[in-house]
């Protein structure tokens, strides 16, 4: 790290709010450390708000995930001076907070062996950005089916659409291999996600997988739900997958809550959208078949079927503190919660997801304190599960502007930790991890030009995570990991 960052770090402190110090215990059974062995399940979705415009097509993906072997990636070597100044981020948040510190992945894993070596040193979980998502899922299929097969299922015979499970593979192989080979140092896998508005082909919801054909019965999407939930979570969950045993939970429904109504999101939030679009940004064809909230019901009793039950599973969203959007969130976790029973007869919902995909001027202190009690209320526990900074908005990535930004993000993130760790010593709640989404600078979704779900709406430069471009720790690391740069 440079010499300045010392500087800012000390500054940083001296402006901070002393909080009331607490004793923090770890969330009980749910704030399970990197030692502890949860059973696998099934990110965004993804990124807040990831368009269209945002994925990654197939061509794209297969140039920037190497065929290369998992086992013939070679692991960065970290040097004598790195591992005796940088503290060990996993190793503090466990100590302070508990539960799990993670970051999300792609592809660039596959060839960056610095990234690589930031993930398996400061990380106890990870989130796939994109290859759990049900796009990548049909293998990035999205203008017209991949190929429809016969199966039986629920004992009848169904036509359904193939399933890819190639992308996320050879990512998941590469964790597998970490973590038989470091035992000691477990990264365990957030699954990501089952059921989103964004990023499931249009032609999912439509007779014969067909978008131009009428919308199928709302008996006929049970099934077709029934079935991709059952498929994606044994595959990747189930007792004879090779990944049993490393995923801690699942998001099983991603943003169905309206920023417009704070109501449920429908197939008419954006009049300018066209329901023929391949994907949908903003509309939701999900509500579009139903006309109520019936398929998250479902889609939670059919995750508490098929998950293994030390799989948790969340609901996910994006401007979580927003109060007009925080309420309609409470109210769906409520219709959820209600609902709950065994498996295969009820729902389950084990935590609330706040993506907190944040700024440097918001949101505000109580804003992010109430949207924390409203959830913990309903169901117990909260994760922050895709946490960046947008820059101001003046920012323009300059090294006069860096030690300034730096410093506000520093700020801001201090605000936010301290106030998780005196939530998470309540008796009622219980805050179960973070995780960032990225790892590196550079690589942020927010480094794109988005206008969804807390994304960078001007293309300006970002910096959002705890590490900048050259692999360095920045100020606002020192805030979770602790010591003194």
């Amino acid at each position: 790290m440079k010499r300045k960052y010392r500087h800012v770090m000390l500054r940083i402190m001296a402006l901070t709010l002393v909080l009331t110090t607490v004793s923090l215990s770890g969330c009980g059974d749910k704030g399970q450390t990197g030692e502890q062995v949860v059973v696998e399940m099934k990110n965004p979705g993804g990124a807040a708000g990831e368009t269209d415009a945002e994925q990654i097509s197939k061509e794209q993906e297969e140039e920037m995930i190497s065929d290369q072997n998992p086992e013939e990636q070679e692991q960065e070597p970290k040097s004598q001076e790195t591992e005796e100044e940088v503290p060990i981020l996993r190793d503090a948040v466990e100590k302070e907070l508990g539960g799990y510190i993670g970051t999300c992945i792609s592809g660039q894993i596959l060839q960056d062996k610095k990234l690589w070596n930031l993930v398996t040193t400061h990380y106890n979980a990870v989130t796939l950005e994109n290859e759990l998502k049900p796009d990548c899922m049909f293998g990035y299929s999205n203008a017209r089916c991949p190929g429809t097969e016969e199966i039986t299922f629920g004992g009848e015979i169904m036509t359904v659409p193939k399933l890819d499970y190639s992308r996320a593979e050879k990512l998941l192989d590469k964790v597998l291999l970490w973590n038989q080979d470091n035992p000691e140092k477990q990264i365990k896998v957030r699954g990501h996600v089952l059921v989103w508005h964004s990023q499931t082909p249009e032609w999912f919801f439509h007779e014969n997988y067909d978008k131009t054909q009428n919308y199928v019965s709302v008996d006929e999407m049970n099934k077709r739900l029934e079935w991709y939930i059952c498929s994606v979570l044994t595959h990747f969950t189930g007792p004879d997958s090779k990944y049993h045993g490393m995923f801690y939970g699942w998001d099983v429904v991603n943003e169905a809550i309206s920023d417009a109504t704070g109501s449920y999101r429908t197939e008419k939030e954006n009049p300018d959208e066209p329901l023929s679009n391949d994907t949908h940004g903003n509309n939701s064809s999900w509500w579009a078949v139903y006309q109520s909230n019936e398929y998250i019901i479902n889609a939670f009793r059919y995750a508490n079927q098929y998950a293994p039950q030390e799989v948790e599973l969340y609901y996910n969203d994006y401007n979580e503190c927003s109060s007009k959007k925080s309420l309609g969130i409470v109210e769906l976790l409520k219709a959820v919660k209600e609902q709950e029973g065994v498996p295969g007869e009820g729902t389950r919902i084990d935590g609330m997801g706040m993506q907190g995909h944040y700024s440097v001027s918001g949101p505000s202190f109580s804003e992010f304190e109430t949207a924390i009690s409203r959830y913990a209320a309903v169901v117990g526990q909260i994760q922050l599960t895709e946490v960046d900074m947008k820059a101001s908005d003046d920012y323009d990535g300059s090294d006069e502007a860096k030690e300034a930004e730096y410093k506000k993000m520093a700020q801001r993130y201090q605000t936010l930790y301290f106030t998780l760790k005196n939530k998470n010593a309540q008796d009622d709640i219980c805050v179960g991890g973070i995780t960032f989404w990225g790892t590196v600078d550079h690589y942020s979704w927010l480094q794109s030009r988005s206008n969804v779900g807390g994304g960078s709406k001007k293309s300006l430069p970002q910096c959002p995570l705890l590490f900048d471009e050259h692999y360095q720790p920045k100020p606002a690391f020192y805030v979770f990991a602790g010591g003194e740069e």
